[in-house]
């Protein structure tokens, strides 16, 4: 197998660094020959990067008896289970570096509040064979109206799919999705959907006592879609390593704190940061108003979000201590409002432990950028503005050209 030179049947892709193997191997040693054979291949042809980083994915059937040695291959980084297929109720994928975890076909996760986030967590399930979207509770929005604000977005465009509706689903690509109207999480019936994970996006329960509510129904984990005051709170490459299986209510944090936490992560961790201020412009949100309206808490909040720049507060900076408890009292913040539809920025000045250029701190998040952290922070040196952004996965994208030191 190593000196396989015709590699017509693989698929590689340096971006996303990822390739699937062939799948035309016996077992575990011949996977392991292919697989070394194609990481050769890509010194060669490609680069000695590309090899190292490509992870090669085995295509071939793959079960619980072949599964462990498979895994025990070096230049095996992964299988898929049930063979090449990419259909989602095959798609079964096993992480070879810890076999026993992550085990398992698509999740089943429901919605709890159809709103700007929820409608947004469906958009980007559809596109995921892993996630299985099952069931939505929102007490407001009948389905004939659900499907209608899945379908348009004024920001995102219309929906790529199929949508219909009856009186108690909607139709997403022709599948099913049970929707509830209850107002109390403890009377929405998620077992009867088999439901294992719930989005709470509704803003409503964002404590660990509330967002608890809806494991009482056989859901096994609840996913809080902002800051909670007592959940434990994790941002993807920052902290998430540190999730436990005993946790069943967990918090995303908010998306400013998604946006500094990584940055503030490379930045301390190479430099050290004594302390540090941020500010964001952040684009506006549903809790505005269109015209001046009331708004008891906030009386500048309550000024028409389309006319005006609005300073306000923002706890992003305090979560960034609590995700980072080394960064815990450093840093402080503010935000502005402005009149944008979507894609905030935010601007942090930091005094660093050990002083560095501004070429050194580039050069440190581009690395973090392209490897530990990469899909989670970006790094770009073009002239871009916020709507080149609109739609980008990655939850920060640090801008070069537009920083100082």
């Amino acid at each position: 197998a190593a000196e396989i030179k015709d590699w017509t049947n693989v698929v590689i892709a340096y971006e996303p660094i990822w390739a699937i193997g062939t799948g035309l191997t016996a077992s575990p040693e011949q996977a392991q020959d292919v697989h070394a054979s194609i990481r050769a291949w890509l010194k060669e042809k490609v680069s000695s990067d590309a090899a190292e980083k490509t992870r090669v994915i085995y295509g071939g059937s793959v079960g619980a008896k072949n599964a462990p040695e498979l895994s025990q291959k070096e230049d095996i980084d992964g299988f898929l289970v049930g063979g090449a297929s990419l259909k989602p109720d095959f798609l079964h994928i096993i992480n070879a570096q810890n076999p026993t975890e992550n085990v398992g076909g698509p999740v089943n996760v429901a919605i709890n509040g159809f709103g700007r986030i929820g409608r947004l967590v469906l958009r980007a399930a559809a596109k995921n064979p892993l996630i299985n979207i099952v069931a939505i509770n929102d007490p407001f929005i009948s389905t004939t109206y659900m499907e209608y604000m899945l379908e348009y977005d004024t920001v995102h465009g219309t929906f790529d799919g199929s949508l219909s509706h009856d009186e108690k689903h909607i139709f997403v690509n022709g599948k099913p999705i049970r929707v509830f109207n209850e107002m109390n999480p403890a009377n929405i019936k998620w077992g009867e959907e088999q439901v294992q994970y719930v989005v709470e996006s509704t803003g409503a329960f964002t404590t660990l006592e509330k967002a608890s509510t809806h494991l009482q129904n056989g859901v096994e984990k609840v996913v809080i879609s902002a800051p909670s005051s007592d959940a434990p709170m994790f941002v993807m490459g920052v902290n998430h390593e540190l999730y436990e299986k005993n946790m069943h209510v967990v918090s995303n944090a908010s998306c400013t704190t998604n946006c500094l936490a990584p940055l503030a992560k490379v930045v301390n961790d190479k430099f050290g940061i004594k302390e540090g201020l941020m500010t964001t412009v952040h684009a506006v949100t549903a809790t505005q108003k269109t015209v001046d309206g009331p708004s008891n808490k906030d009386w500048r909040g309550g000024r028409g979000a389309c006319f005006n720049i609005i300073p306000s507060s923002t706890g992003a900076a305090k979560a960034v201590g609590k995700v980072i408890p080394s960064l815990n009292g450093k840093l402080t913040g503010m935000s502005f409002r402005v009149p944008t539809a979507d894609v905030s920025v935010v601007d942090l000045t930091a005094r660093l432990v050990n002083p560095a250029s501004y070429d050194e701190i580039k050069a440190a998040i581009k690395d973090a950028s392209e490897n530990e952290m990469k899909g989670i922070l970006g790094y770009t040196e073009k002239a871009v503005v916020s709507s080149d952004f609109i739609g980008d996965s990655r939850s920060s994208i640090f801008d070069a050209s537009a920083g100082i030191a």
